[in-house]
């Protein structure tokens, strides 16, 4: 039997799969993010933003509830909860490549959204599991920051290639690979992290019982913006005559610098705190939006704001994440973050409801100067005083 020991570098081998592996399961999402909102307008006929924005929402719920599940499943094993999520992605490639009409791509998002659900949950879970509390700020920075450059790659090069291929061929065609491949690399290798946790438990873990509600409701927003730069975004460039290629260029730009700076912000959480860098971060996505509105949706502006976007959140995502982890103990981990993530990607059904129906209503530049404004204040809770103390040391660690 493999002795258990926690660390990075202890666990070098496992961590650094799961890390690529995780790129895969960004990328299988990527592919949806340059392409899908323009699709529904030019291939399916959809005129109003709130119907073709309605796959974020589908996608967003099933993710919400995957996540919730994933977290007590997860109790019983995390290797079996990664399997079911790659294996729910399968059905995706069919139904958007045949689909006679956009409820076929919406329900592809249902299985989408369950499938990363359960499969980045656990990524997430099995790396905090594997290096134990010391450098748990990197760990999550790792294992963000090589999910969303595989979003950012996949957003990047379906853009380019549907001027040439055609958007829903580039979209089906890339699940049907990334679906099977990242299920196949499961079963055969990965190895269960449960025996870490009980490692972790025995060894007298101790929690910050740090705030949940308020690192939810961070979260939460975060995702909303998400959502909005999602699906908005690409229609509002778009209208302010942005090419495919441009809006690959945008759409892949802010998950590319989301996902490289998670590495710093992650480590660098684990020694200033958390709340400092979810403060400047949620602060910093809004300013993002100021300035695409200031831009009038021009290419410039939006590349600009992409790449301050993709700053901001990179600051807040793996930190939240990490502040969850502090606040409970090790068998807790896994319903804490579930929960966790339930609310932050609630989000995205926000953002994208918010999106459509705001574009729809009072136009896209005044709905995106909504979102700054809900940003900003969500922010603001981390700049108070007993917000701002350094996450305690495990005195065993």
């Amino acid at each position: 039997m493999t002795e258990v020991r926690l660390g990075l570098r202890e666990n070098a081998a496992q961590f650094g799969f799961l890390v690529g592996l995780n790129a895969l399961v960004g990328a299988l999402i990527g592919i949806e993010r340059s392409v899908l909102a323009p699709l529904g307008e030019q291939e399916f006929g959809i005129a109003s933003k709130s119907a073709v924005l309605s796959f974020i929402v589908a996608f967003g719920g099933a993710k919400a509830l995957a996540n919730l599940a994933a977290g007590r499943l997860a109790a019983h094993g995390r290797k079996r909860v990664l399997v079911a999520g790659w294996a729910l992605a399968l059905p995706a490639p069919l139904l958007i490549g045949f689909a006679p009409s956009w409820a076929f791509v919406v329900a592809a998002n249902v299985f989408l959204g369950a499938s990363q659900g359960f499969a980045w949950s656990m990524t997430v879970l099995m790396k905090i599991d594997l290096v134990g509390p010391r450098r748990r700020g990197l760990a999550l920075g790792l294992n963000e920051s090589a999910g969303y450059v595989g979003v950012a790659l996949a957003a990047a090069a379906t853009g380019w290639l549907a001027a040439s291929v055609g958007p829903r061929t580039v979209v089906w065609a890339g699940a049907a690979i990334l679906a099977p491949l990242g299920l196949a690399l499961t079963l055969l290798l990965v190895r269960e992290t449960l025996p870490h946790v009980r490692f972790e438990e025995a060894a007298g873990a101790t929690s910050t019982a740090g705030s949940l509600p308020l690192l939810a409701q961070a979260g939460f927003v975060n995702n909303l913006n998400d959502a909005v730069a999602w699906g908005l975004i690409p229609l509002y460039i778009a209208a302010h005559g942005a090419s495919h290629s441009d809006i690959g260029l945008v759409a892949g730009l802010y998950p590319a610098v989301w996902g490289c700076g998670q590495i710093g912000a992650g480590a660098l959480s684990d020694r200033v705190g958390r709340s400092p860098l979810v403060l400047v971060g949620m602060v910093t996505q809004a300013i993002a939006f100021v300035i695409l509105i200031a831009g009038s949706g021009r290419l410039g502006s939006a590349v600009a704001a992409a790449v301050v976007l993709g700053a901001g959140t990179a600051l807040v995502y793996p930190t939240l994440l990490a502040a969850v982890s502090d606040a409970v103990g090790p068998l807790e981990r896994a319903r804490a973050t579930g929960v966790y993530r339930f609310w932050r990607d609630t989000g995205l059904v926000a953002g994208a409801l918010l999106g459509g129906f705001g574009a729809d209503a009072f136009g896209s530049a005044t709905t995106l100067g909504i979102v700054a404004a809900v940003t900003a204040m969500s922010g603001l809770p981390f700049a108070l005083p007993g917000m701002r103390k350094p996450q305690e040391r495990r005195a065993w660690s």
